[in-house]
């Protein structure tokens, strides 16, 4: 698909793709029983945002409702702007499968509202049974997933590569994952 095809209306940009994060919360038990990983009760949308009136009014409503029906489950929500210009909407909560229908009424919410193409992605914080942080990340516009973690020995600012190759082998079957490696985000600094 061309630029001048979407200009003229030949073919529409395609939209993010939240009904696959599902898939995350079955994938987590094999995680949890299988893999010794578990959840850090931590979760973020991670967009560009705009500073338009009705953008604002979007992301404001949305936070609401979560924090409304976080007062029951105890889910929290919170921001973070980050170094590179996006912003993170945190969701917290023991309750993973919380975590995962807060992301995904966040995601909806700016999809409906349409910003869905300002959504970089879904980050799921996870630690191994040595505590060391790792994540698995959701892009949206691929409707796919791919883990990353950190190299801790080097700061944090590279990459485990091999951790994130034996990540998508054992849980590849269960999780659509990225086959392009490239398109592995490496998010370094992820506030969660």
């Amino acid at each position: 698909m061309g630029f001048f095809d979407v200009l003229l209306g030949r073919r529409k940009l395609e939209k993010p793709k939240s009904d696959r994060l599902f898939a995350l919360t079955t994938a987590y038990v094999t995680m949890e029983t299988g893999l010794n990983i578990r959840s850090r009760g931590a979760a973020a949308i991670v967009f560009q945002p705009i500073e338009n009136a009705d953008f604002q009014q979007l992301l404001k409503d949305s936070e609401e409702v979560v924090r409304g029906v976080g007062e029951e489950s105890g889910t929290t929500i919170d921001t973070d702007d980050d170094k590179y210009g996006y912003r993170w909407l945190i969701v917290r909560d023991t309750d993973f499968e919380d975590l995962v229908v807060a992301l995904n009424a966040l995601s909806s919410s700016i999809d409906e509202g349409g910003y869905g193409e300002r959504i970089l992605a879904s980050v799921f914080a996870f630690e191994d049974e040595d505590k060391r942080p790792l994540y698995w990340i959701y892009n949206y516009k691929r409707g796919k997933f791919h883990p990353f973690v950190p190299d801790l020995a080097a700061g944090g600012e590279a990459r485990d590569n091999e951790r994130e190759l034996r990540l998508r082998a054992q849980i590849g079957t269960e999780l659509p994952v990225e086959p392009e490696l490239p398109r592995w985000l490496a998010l370094y600094g992820i506030p969660i």
